[in-house]
C-alpha cells in the first residue's frame, strides 16, 4: 500500500458545546462566531503545513461548515458522509464502533489516489476512528482520545506494515 496520511480534525466550537453535560452530539447546530475564528486559524495552519488533497466531512452543520471553510481555503474537493456524524442516541457502543470501522475502510478505499486527506468530524467519532486505525478490539473500550475544538490528529498508513501517529490533538494554531 502506498502511504496515506489522515488528518482527523474536530469541528470548531458550536452551539452544541453549550448544551447539558450528558449531551451526546445528536443535535445539528452551527458553529459559533468563536468557532468560525478557530476554524480560520486551523485552515491557515493546515494550508501552510499539511494541505490535504481531499476532504471528507460529517453531515452535521458544525463539521460540514468547518470542512467547507477548509475546502475554500485550500481549494480542494470535499465529500460529505452521513457515517461521519457523532454517535446517535439510539446507537449502541458496538454499532458506533462498527460504523467507524466501516467508514474508515470506505474512506481508505476511496482515497487511493491521494497522499493526504482530511476527515472533519466529532470528538466521539474521531476516538472510534483512531481505535479502528490502531485496531483496538471492541472489548477494550476504555480509551478516549481527546479532541479539542479544531484539534488535529495526524495518522499515517505507511508503505510498510507500520502505522504512524505523527501527533494527536494539536491546537497550536489557537495560541
Amino acid at each position: 500500500m502506498v502511504s496515506l496520511q489522515l488528518l482527523l480534525i474536530r469541528h470548531g466550537e458550536s452551539e452544541d458545546d453549550f448544551l447539558e453535560d450528558n449531551y451526546q452530539g445528536t443535535t445539528d447546530l452551527p458553529l459559533t462566531s468563536n468557532g468560525m475564528e478557530q476554524v480560520k486559524k486551523m485552515c491557515r495552519r493546515v494550508s501552510a503545513e499539511f494541505p490535504p488533497e481531499f476532504i471528507w466531512s460529517s453531515t452535521l452543520l458544525r463539521a460540514s461548515g468547518t470542512a467547507e471553510m477548509l475546502s475554500d481555503t485550500i481549494q480542494c474537493p470535499m465529500s460529505i458522509l452521513d457515517d461521519l456524524k457523532e454517535r446517535q442516541e439510539d446507537e449502541s457502543e458496538v454499532d458506533f464502533m462498527l460504523r467507524a470501522e466501516h467508514v474508515l475502510s470506505y474512506i481508505k478505499a476511496n482515497s487511493a489516489n491521494y497522499k493526504r486527506i482530511a476527515i472533519i468530524s466529532h470528538g466521539g467519532l474521531i476516538t472510534k476512528l483512531m481505535e479502528s486505525f490502531l485496531q483496538i478490539p471492541h472489548e477494550v473500550n476504555d480509551v478516549w482520545f481527546v479532541s479539542n475544538n479544531t484539534g488535529i490528529h495526524l495518522l499515517e498508513y505507511t508503505e510498510h506494515r507500520y502505522k504512524l501517529i505523527k501527533f494527536i490533538n494539536s491546537t497550536s494554531h489557537l495560541d
